[in-house]
Order: C-alpha cells, then sequence, then structure tokens
C-alpha cells in the first residue's frame, strides 16, 4: 500500500512511506528493501572524451574512473554557489547520471552548452531507464550504480541507486519490502548527508555542508567556482555551517522546509529537512550561521507555534 506524501514533502512523485514507515527504516538499516527513486532522471555522456570532460566541469575527480565505480559531483556557478548534484556511474563506455528532481532538463541544457568540439555525445533517457535505491554498498554487476559517499555510508546510510531498464524494474521490485521517501530522508538526515534544494538555497558552497571530501576534490585542477571553495577552506570560515538538530517531541508536527531559526530572538538559520527516525525521534537537519554556538536553544517558529530544538553536539561520524 503506497501512501502519497503531503503537499510540503519534497518528494511529490514518490510514495511517501508503503503502510509501515518507522518498520521500512527498520528494514533498509538492516539491509531489507527497496526504494523505488521515481522522481529521477537519468542522463548518458558518452564518447571517448566524456571523463576528462566532466572533470574539468565538476567539482570532483572524475577523470580516473573505471567501470563500475561511481563519484558524488556538484555543478558550481562562477560564485562557488552550488548549481547541480550529479550521481555519476561509469560503465567503462558511458557515464551515468543521476538527477535530483527536476534539475535534467536546464543540466542538459548546460552541458550541450559545454560540449564546444569535444567527443561526447548528451542524452536523456529518463524514458527507459529508471533509478532504485538499495540498502547494499557495492555496485551491481550487471547495472550502473552510484554508492552513497563513504562518509555518509558509515554513518548508517550505506546503500546504491541503481539505474533499470524499464521492462525489468518490476521484476526489480518484486518480492523486497518496498520503502518509500519518509524512510530514505530519514536515514540520510540522521547520516548529515545533505541533498540539493533541501539543504541548499542560492547562496550555498560546497564548505557549508559537509560536501567537501565527498563531493570536492581539493587538490583536482581547474573548475568553475573553485576560487571560492579554495579561499574558504584555507580560511576555515564558511559564513554557515550544517547541523543536525533535536526537535521537541511533544508536537506531532514536523516544521517544514526553509522555516526560520531563531536563538536569543535573532534569525540565526533556516530548516532544511525535518524527519521522525525510527530510533532519534524528530531530527531536521539545518543550516545554522557559523557563530551560533552549540547548545544554545534555537526556536522555529511553525505555523504559530514554537518547536524548540537542540544541535546534537557530536553527530556519529562527523
Amino acid at each position: 500500500m503506497s501512501v502519497q506524501p503531503p503537499a510540503l514533502v519534497f518528494d511529490q512523485e514518490m510514495a511517501w512511506h508503503c503502510g509501515d514507515p518507522l518498520g521500512e527504516q527498520r528494514n533498509l538499516v538492516g539491509g531489507i528493501g527497496i526504494v523505488e527513486l521515481t522522481n529521477r532522471d537519468v542522463i548518458t555522456v558518452s564518447g571517448p572524451d566524456r571523463l576528462t570532460w566532466l572533470n574539468d566541469l565538476t567539482t570532483q575527480l572524475v577523470k580516473d574512473l573505471v567501470a563500475g565505480q561511481s563519484a558524488l559531483a556538484l555543478i558550481l556557478s562562477p560564485n562557488g554557489h552550488v548549481e547541480y548534484e550529479l550521481h555519476l556511474a561509469d560503465d567503462g563506455e558511458t557515464c551515468w547520471i543521476i538527477t535530483q528532481p527536476g534539475q535534467a532538463e536546464t543540466l542538459i541544457s548546460y552541458l550541450e552548452r559545454m560540449r564546444f568540439m569535444l567527443r561526447v555525445e548528451i542524452a536523456n533517457v529518463t524514458e527507459n531507464f529508471a533509478v532504485v535505491w538499495e540498502p547494499l554498498h557495492a555496485a551491481d554487476a550487471h547495472h550502473p550504480s552510484w554508492l552513497v559517499p563513504e562518509p555518509f555510508a558509515a554513518r548508517g546510510f550505506a546503500g546504491r541507486e541503481v539505474v533499470v531498464p524499464r521492462d525489468q524494474l518490476a521484476s526489480r521490485l518484486h518480492g523486497a519490502p518496498e520503502a518509500g521517501s519518509w524512510a530514505l530522508e530519514a536515514l540520510r538526515v540522521a547520516a548529515g548527508m545533505p541533498r540539493i534544494h533541501c539543504e541548499t538555497d542560492h547562496r550555498t558552497i560546497p564548505n557549508e555542508v559537509n560536501w567537501l571530501n565527498s563531493a570536492v576534490h581539493l587538490n583536482k585542477g581547474c573548475y568553475r567556482g573553485q576560487e571560492t571553495v579554495a579561499k574558504v577552506h584555507n580560511l576555515g570560515q564558511p559564513p554557515r555551517r550544517l547541523a543536525l538538530v533535536h526537535l521537541d517531541g511533544s508536537d506531532d508536527e514536523l516544521p517544514v522546509h526553509g522555516e526560520e531559526i531563531t536563538c536569543n530572538g535573532k534569525v540565526v538559520g533556516w530548516v532544511g529537512t525535518a524527519v521522525r527516525h525510527y530510533e532519534d525521534g524528530n531530527i531536521a537537519l539545518v543550516l545554522l550561521k557559523r557563530n551560533v554556538a552549540v547548545g544554545e536553544q534555537l526556536v522555529i517558529d511553525h505555523n504559530g507555534r514554537q518547536i524548540t530544538a537542540l544541535e546534537d553536539p557530536a553527530p556519529a561520524g562527523w
């Protein structure tokens, strides 16, 4: 039984849960289950120049990917702000790109403009291929697979996104307990893994949101926006920081994306993703000004009610 999400949930084209959202989380943590990522698009980049070309365009070192390897990469603006999140998997001949919801059309337009005279071909293959998330941290030998980067996999979010032909999707889903976006997002939030448009806005730079060393290679060649990333990294003072907070559990309603966070009456940040976790209760990833001290009481104004929050002082593995 698939339950559709409420209007304010980010993943509108996915099942919110399949009847037991907390049980679905337990299954995924235990290595059981499957999530159909119905709102993801799939783009292919083929041709002999594909990896060196993507290496020049993105924040990640991908020019040496071999068949079966994957990477998390970003495309930045000239000022270093995050514009695209790419989940890349190479099969030796083609680089498969899994996009976040709503990014495929503009991403393809951007990539086409950057082709120049290079030997690459770009195609939107979403009509013929679908994506599923599975709680396994090894590549599928028969299908392109993107593995959750190790920093987040080690924090309880070990898994992979697998690209399967649509005519094989039903058989892939058959027999495995299905889970929805609630379960997947709860594990992502607990692991501290950011997601574009959820923990980012038009000003976000990678340094603010746990993407250094997972989506950014600090010693690779030049790419658009690199100067900002390097400067902030060397200074060690990004203007904001990602934080995991525990929410007052007395309210059944969770805060929603973008709601302001105050501390001592001053606005100090905003809510990224709030979830109900099977073990940790109500938690959220939030963006805070860097000078907000751990231990300060935070307040979220939600529908005229105040939800108090307290930052986790030492999330596992952060």
